[in-house]
Formats: C-alpha cells, sequence, structure tokens
C-alpha cells in the first residue's frame, strides 16, 4: 500500500470517530501525559516545563476564550502501559489537549487514548511521521520536525554554501530516527547535485568504529570524499566524532538535531568543522523574540534550556491557541479544521504547515549551527527547495 493510501485509509476510519465535548464551562484543560521520570524525562522534562510557562503567559493574558487554563500532569514514567493509563486518566479529568511524550513510540499510547475519545493530542518533539495522522489519527500532532527534514537541510546548505560535493554517510542503526535523518539526506544531496560515495553502519554502543573509520578512509582516498554525514544520537554520536578526529579525519562532519548543546563537548575537546540544524539556540538566538523567551524560562525555573527540544511545543501551542480562538470552542474536529489551515502561519519559531494528511513539519526553515571552541553558534538559516517525497518520508521499500 503507498502512503498516501494508507493515509487515506487512516483518515477515512479515525474521522468516524465521534468528537468529545468541548470545554467545561468552568475553564479549559491542558494535560501533560510525559515522563517526569525515566530516560525520556531527559527529552520531556524541558519541553513540559515550557508548555507551563506558555500556559502561565497565557493565563496573565486573560486565558483563553475568556476562561483560564488550568494544568493537570501524570507520570508515564517511560513505560508505555503506563502512558496509556495515565493519558485516559487525564481525558477522564477533563483534559482538552493532551501533550504527550517527545517520541512517537513513548507518546503513541497516551496518544491513541486522546484519540479514542475525540480530544487533540500532540507529541512535544518527536520526529517520525507516524506522530499524527498515520500511527494516531486525525486530531493528532507533533509539535517537531520530521527527522528526513533535518538531513535534507543539511544536504541542501552543505552543497550550496559549504562547497561539499562528495558525501559518505555513516549511520547509527540503533533507532529508527538516526535511519530518518539519513533518509534525508541520501534523498536531497543527489538531488541538489551531490554525490554519495559510500556509507556505513554502527551501533551506538559499540566499543570502537574503527573498521568502519577504515573504509572511510578507503573512500576519501580513491573516492574524494569531502565531508561525512553522521546520523547518531549521544552517546554514541560524540562518541564517533571523538573517534573520527583521533583518527586523523578532520573533514566537516554534519550530524543531526539530535546532537544540539554543548552538554557532550567534553568529549570531543577542540571540536570545529561540525554543523547540524536546529529550530533554535538557547544562547544568542538569531530572532530577540526567542531570547526573550528563553530569559523568561531562565527566570522561572533557574537556568535556561539545556537543548532546543524544549521550544517547539511553545510554537504549536501558539498555533493551537489561534485555532481554538478562531473557532470559538475546544471542539477537536473544529480545532483540527482550523489548525489544517495553516499554511506558513507565523509562529516565535518561524513558519508552521499542517493539512489534513500532514501534522508534522517537512519543510520548514531551520537554523544550520557550527561547533568550535566549545561554543554553538549560528550559521544561517535554510529552507529546504523540493518536497520530501512520501517514500522518503515514510521510507516505504523500493
Amino acid at each position: 500500500m503507498t502512503g498516501k493510501r494508507i493515509i487515506g485509509a487512516v483518515l477515512a476510519t479515525a474521522l468516524a470517530l465521534g468528537a468529545r465535548p468541548a470545554a467545561a464551562a468552568d475553564g479549559i484543560t491542558v494535560g501533560l501525559a510525559v515522563a517526569f521520570s525515566g530516560w525520556m524525562e531527559a527529552y520531556d522534562g524541558e519541553a513540559a516545563k515550557m508548555a507551563q510557562l506558555w500556559i502561565e503567559q497565557t493565563n496573565q493574558k486573560g486565558g483563553l476564550l475568556g476562561k483560564p487554563i488550568k494544568v493537570v500532569t501524570a507520570d508515564t514514567k517511560t513505560d508505555r502501559v503506563e502512558g496509556a493509563k495515565v493519558g485516559k486518566q487525564l481525558i477522564d479529568q477533563g483534559a482538552n489537549l493532551l501533550l504527550v511524550s517527545a517520541d512517537y513510540d513513548y507518546g503513541a499510547p497516551a496518544a491513541l487514548q486522546a484519540q479514542k475519545a475525540g480530544v487533540v493530542s500532540v507529541f512535544m518533539g518527536a520526529s517520525d511521521p507516524k506522530a499524527g495522522v498515520i500511527g494516531v489519527g486525525p486530531y493528532s500532532f507533533t509539535a517537531n520536525n520530521a527527522g528526513q527534514l533535518e538531513g535534507a537541510v543539511m544536504a541542501g546548505w552543505g552543497y550550496a554554501k559549504k562547497g561539499v560535493r562528495k558525501g559518505y554517510m555513516l549511520v547509527d542503526e540503533t533507532i529508527e530516527y538516526n535511519k530518518s535523518v539519513c533518509a534525508g539526506y541520501e534523498w536531497n544531496f543527489p538531488t541538489v547535485g551531490g554525490k554519495i560515495v559510500g556509507q556505513d553502519t554502527f551501533k551506538g554502543l559499540d566499543p570502537t568504529i574503527n573498521s568502519q573509520i577504515t573504509r572511510l578512509n578507503d573512500a576519501i582516498r580513491t573516492g574524494g570524499v569531502d565531508h561525512v554525514m553522521l546520523c547518531s544520537t549521544n552517546p554514541g554520536a560524540a562518541s564517533a566524532v571523538r573517534q573520527l578526529r583521533a583518527a586523523g579525519v578532520n573533514l566537516p562532519v554534519f550530524s543531526a538535531t539530535a546532537m544540539d548543546g554543548t552538554y557532550w563537548l567534553n568529549s570531543t575537546p577542540g571540536l570545529k568543522d561540525f554543523y547540524l540544524p536546529v529550530q533554535a539556540l538557547t544562547v544568542d538566538d538569531p530572532r530577540p523574540p526567542v531570547n526573550e523567551l528563553t530569559a523568561a524560562y531562565a527566570k522561572k525555573y533557574g537556568k535556561p534550556p539545556t537543548t532546543q527540544y524544549a521550544y517547539p511545543i511553545y510554537a504549536f501551542l501558539e498555533l493551537w491557541a489561534k485555532a481554538v480562538t478562531t473557532a470559538g470552542t475546544t471542539d477537536a474536529a473544529k480545532v483540527v479544521a482550523e489548525l489544517n489551515k495553516d499554511d506558513n502561519a507565523p509562529t516565535i519559531l518561524g513558519p508552521r504547515t499542517f493539512t489534513p494528511k500532514l501534522h508534522i513539519q517537512t519543510k520548514m526553515p531551520m537554523i544550520v549551527v557550527s561547533y568550535a571552541d566549545g561554543k554553538e553558534s549560528p550559521v544561517e538559516e535554510w529552507t529546504i527547495k523540493d518536497t520530501i517525497p512520501d517514500a522518503v518520508l515514510y521510507r516505504l521499500k523500493k
């Protein structure tokens, strides 16, 4: 079945579900069914804080529809079964919007409870296109971009601005996100005129990648490789970068948003010529409103966010509030109808687009950042020119 036929089948069945009654007369409720403990807390924690900051700011302005926004929370404990339980628990407590974990596998159980009840849900940071219409239903969204967009951005920017022409992919097969990032790069680099000379795989927990480095050096000598596309997450990604540099591979290394932040740089002293795409910078973002938001977060919580993953939910909540205001209700069907009209709609992080078939960002601009002297600095904003094909987005077998 093709990607479009899959989407059509999901829409046809899921839209038959009845919508849940709109907000209670005494207010609007936002539920956070996220990981406040376990390893997913590292990904959910700051985004959940950012969401609560947005709610506080919105209530200070009068709330939504003239009503205050109430917050209800429950800890999924980084457990899928627990996720389904607390998702239903918060729906039963009256949640009109349910925020779920920043990963498709761990957020879907709660999101499916929202879909079943006719409530809008949003993954706070999932990069899998299944986090939305395909994997949950038409009332589900993700605040994040597709992993494929990250690889595509680096391919397009690298060719046009860095002048690279021959690439080599190192793919960490530990999680699907890594494969999605490299799928975007593998599609777009030849599209813009580049050539992928070779590729290799590894596991993030492998103690060494000596064999992969040997094969890479052969490709550099015989194929003229001029940069490496590293699709991995920490701690494996940092280990791979350290080993590449220690082996004398000083070519530019492109990577994925998952490596955002400076917390891991102690393991790679003196790192430079390393680049990745982000939605926001936690320090010296080129957009003053983002810096103001960071300052407000730091004032409330004592320090700024560690990585860019805190920010996307704020942009989504802006759009959700606009949709609720326009619809005059929190009724899911009516709110989703408004969200699906968003076409390059402005947010604090830049334009966002949703359609009835796609509730993840696939063409928004991203900021390419560079690493040098232990710091992360913005280089420039980049938008891909072509639309990511369904076969790449859903990684359909050829």
